[in-house]
């Protein structure tokens, strides 16, 4: 009796280990997002010896090259764990991250900073085979709560990590750096010599060449002809959204002169603000005012909050200018969750990886729309100058999005009605 309670202890204190290296796993990969934005624009500048418009177009190119490898390698990394396990997926990813921020910090030219970038986009992208861990090492009832870790991991990470880039990016714009290679090491230690792998043998399969191609899954939201017009709203908010995380910081910097530690706190508070309102206003928001005006109401606040932030003339207002901006999050999870609602439960599946795949080609469309339109009209302040034009644009692409959603459930509704 008592070696099996000491067999259950033991597989319960491995299942905890394994869910801390997951959690850890994901919140690092995040700081090592979030601890780029305050420094990135220095460091760039330094290598380079150009402008805050010039670094601003390197920057686009940098985040482009970063999404378009994780585009590209997450279906190939999500096989490979289903044929080989997740540990090696896992740990060759925490290992390649601690190269890459490495590079990073150590970077003599430009162009080190590309091969530093294209290796974080291809290690970075592990988020599927992090997922499937936790769904391997958890029970049934276990798994909304651990999922939900991975989700608070997810958020921590991109509040963490502007701080540490902010403030010890003060200090020297290369210091961030060594510290986010340094906690991609420890982990890969952790996972290396404490975590198991959690596929067994028996539940591994060989690959399927056909899943490894990026972006297979959009194929599938072809289906879904009813929902069209919600995916589309869906596809440029997404589009809309990645004006802030490609441009704040320059802006905020060309603008406001503000340094890297302003920088670093200005994005932890917009990281605080997204998380409390999408953790605490989304379900209150639904259960108060239903799914169609919860949405529209969040597209007119993150539309507001937009063109607020392209009006901006004193740095204060980019905090006031949050608000509206953070209560904006409500609209987001409600339409992919009325989307979820619309289907049937089969289908499922193939409707959240399409919207998956769909988000990874908005964060290489996005940056590259927003660092062009900030480069465009910074370069030459004699002639045209409007540093917010990409929050603008972001604005209007938004206010696109609320008429289509408004249409789109019109049409949903009209359809039920029908077939009443």
């Amino acid at each position: 009796m008592f070696l099996d309670e000491e067999n259950v202890d033991l597989r319960t204190m491995k299942k905890k280990a394994s869910l801390f290296f997951i959690v850890a796993t994901v919140m690092i990969d995040m700081i090592g997002v979030g601890i780029i934005l305050p420094v990135i624009p220095s460091l760039i500048e330094e290598l380079t010896g150009d402008s805050i418009s010039t670094a601003s177009a390197y920057g686009g190119m940098l985040m482009v090259a970063y999404a378009l490898m994780q585009f590209i390698f997450s279906p190939i990394l999500g096989e490979l764990s289903d044929k080989y396990g997740r540990r090696p997926i896992l740990l060759i990813s925490l290992l390649g991250l601690s190269i890459d921020y490495l590079l990073h910090a150590l970077a003599p030219t430009i162009f080190w900073l590309f091969i530093g970038r294209i290796l974080a986009g291809i290690c970075g992208a592990s988020h599927t085979t992090a997922n499937a861990y936790v769904a391997d090492i958890s029970d049934p009832d276990e798994k909304a709560k651990n999922f939900g870790y991975l989700g608070a991991a997810f958020g921590m990470g991109f509040i963490i990590g502007p701080a540490i880039g902010g403030i010890f990016g003060d200090i020297d714009i290369r210091l961030p750096f060594y510290i986010a290679s340094g906690l991609a090491l420890a982990n890969f230690l952790f996972g290396y010599f404490i975590v198991p792998e959690s596929l067994k043998i028996e539940h591994r399969r060989e690959i399927e060449p056909q899943k490894m191609i990026p972006g297979i899954a959009l194929i599938d939201l072809t289906k879904f002809q009813g929902l069209i017009l919600l995916i589309l709203a869906f596809f440029l908010a997404h589009i809309a959204g990645q004006a802030l995380p490609s441009i704040w910081s320059y802006h905020a910097m060309e603008v406001f002169s503000w340094g890297e530690s302003q920088i670093g706190f200005s994005l932890m508070f917009v990281g605080l603000m997204v998380a409390l309102v999408q953790g605490g206003l989304v379900s209150k928001a639904v259960k108060t005012m239903g799914e169609f005006r919860t949405i529209l109401i969040g597209f007119a606040f993150w539309s507001l909050g937009m063109f607020l932030f392209s009006q901006a003339g004193q740095g204060w207002m980019l905090y006031a200018f949050m608000i509206p901006y953070a209560l904006g999050g409500i609209a987001g999870p409600t339409l992919q969750g009325l989307m979820s609602n619309t289907v049937n439960a089969d289908q499922q599946g193939k409707l959240q990886g399409g919207l998956t795949a769909l988000m990874s080609i908005t964060t290489i469309i996005g940056p590259a729309i927003a660092t062009s339109l900030f480069y465009y009209y910074t370069q030459t302040p004699d002639k045209v100058y409007y540093p917010g034009a990409s929050y603008l644009a972001s604005s209007f692409i938004l206010l696109t999005s609320t008429f289509l959603v408004w249409f789109g459930i019109k049409q949903l509704q009209n359809s039920s009605k029908k077939k009443v």
